[in-house]
């Protein structure tokens, strides 16, 4: 492509796919207004079909809502909607030793708990975010008070349960200081506790030292105790939708820092892992991929999934604001062609999450345990705000 787009045009899309298409189907389909919370079990036309709650989309949607509330605009409605998820994780998510239930209920009976803290880091995500929109301090303290109990648990060695038998292997997981950057960018902005800088810091080394490999050009999944590289399926496994997702919060952290390191490290992991992820053949991002070439042991490691695309969708955008670099803007357009043509609905609204490796359409629900109404949301509102601040630079 020889010519700049036009930003303008293109934020008028990603204006239109939010409030005119993606958030109208949620509003629309998802609230329970007698038991509280939201329905995530959605088929393609938006009918319920499973009346379960994963505690971790409930927060999730209370973070939207209060984020639109607080960034797009001053709307009762918003507000209202992350009142009805905030009122249903305050009683009925947490369990008596302070962690959250992954699944429950229609009415907030626990279902499920797993060892995972991703729950928690959403409902940090979810009571700050809705602090700031309610003006309630409540709820700043409980964001607070589960970020203590986040690193109490990943500080405390036994405390929670190892994923392999410690005693065989140790090893880590990219999502835990990926995690730990995204939660401290979002509490940065609430609280001035110190400790959300030092945090930062600290996932900012551990993510450039541990789980980049440079030789390789790659950000895989898994290392050993020390970072080191480990000769399974399971240290080879890249997936460049998390990887990408990543790069964008390390590109987030450089600005804020005025970086150009954190920045140019941060694009290198973007550069690989669309060179990697990217299918020439069908288009789209591959779900998993092995560092070697060898075969991949996940059996979808080729569907493509909505939320790479999404998070690839505003890194590209983010990368070509920091660098000026044609080929993020190329990568930009590449991807909004190829992902608005094969996961949106133009009949029911929102997009498709699951497709066969050659972009047809694999399952035709809109949202379930896995997916909400978060990565597309969250994607679309910050494309928008990035292209109209394009589209008003000087040429």
């Amino acid at each position: 492509m020889n010519r700049e787009p036009d930003f303008a045009k293109y934020a008028g899309i990603y204006r239109d796919a939010l409030l005119g298409d993606v958030i109208p189907f949620w509003t629309q389909h998802s609230p329970d207004r007698e038991h509280g919370g939201y329905y995530t079990c959605l088929d393609r036309d938006g009918s319920v079909y499973g009346t379960d709650k994963p505690m971790w989309l409930q927060a999730r949607h209370v973070w939207l809502f209060s984020r639109l509330y607080n960034a797009v605009e001053r709307r009762d409605e918003w507000l209202e909607l992350a009142r009805l998820g905030h009122r249903f994780l305050v009683r009925h998510g947490f369990d008596t030793d302070g962690r959250m239930f992954f699944l429950a209920t229609e009415d907030g009976r626990p279902l499920r708990k797993r060892r995972y803290l991703f729950t928690e880091v959403f409902g940090v995500m979810a009571f700050s975010e809705f602090a700031e929109a309610a003006g309630d301090a409540e709820s700043l303290e409980r964001a607070r008070s589960l970020f203590g109990l986040i690193m109490d648990y990943l500080s405390t060695p036994g405390k929670l349960p190892p994923k392999v038998i410690p005693t065989t292997s140790e090893t880590r997981t990219h999502a835990i200081p990926m995690m730990l950057l995204c939660l401290c960018q979002q509490m940065r902005d609430r609280d001035d506790d110190p400790r959300y800088e030092e945090v930062a810091g600290r996932a900012l080394v551990e993510l450039f030292n541990d789980f980049v490999k440079l030789e390789e050009k790659a950000l895989v999944e898994t290392v050993g105790r020390y970072g080191d590289r480990l000769d399974s399926p399971a240290g080879r496994c890249l997936c460049p939708g998390h990887a990408i997702e990543s790069a964008w919060f390390l590109m987030e952290e450089g600005r804020r820092r005025d970086d150009k390191g954190i920045v140019h490290g941060a694009c290198q992991v973007l550069d690989w892992s669309l060179e990697r992820g990217w299918d020439e053949e069908h288009g789209g991002i591959a779900y998993f991929v092995d560092a070697e070439g060898k075969p991949p042991e996940q059996l979808e490691h080729d569907m493509k999934l909505w939320w790479p695309h999404t998070e690839a969708l505003y890194a590209t955008l983010l990368a070509y604001r920091l660098t000026s670099e044609t080929r993020y803007r190329d990568w930009f357009v590449r991807l909004h062609d190829w992902s608005f043509e094969h996961f949106a609905d133009p009949q029911f609204g929102e997009w498709f999450g699951y497709l066969h490796y050659d972009g047809t359409v694999s399952l035709r629900l809109k949202g379930g345990t896995w997916k909400g109404a978060f990565h597309l949301a969250r994607s679309l509102m910050n494309c928008w705000r990035l292209l109209e601040e394009l589209s008003e630079l000087p040429e």
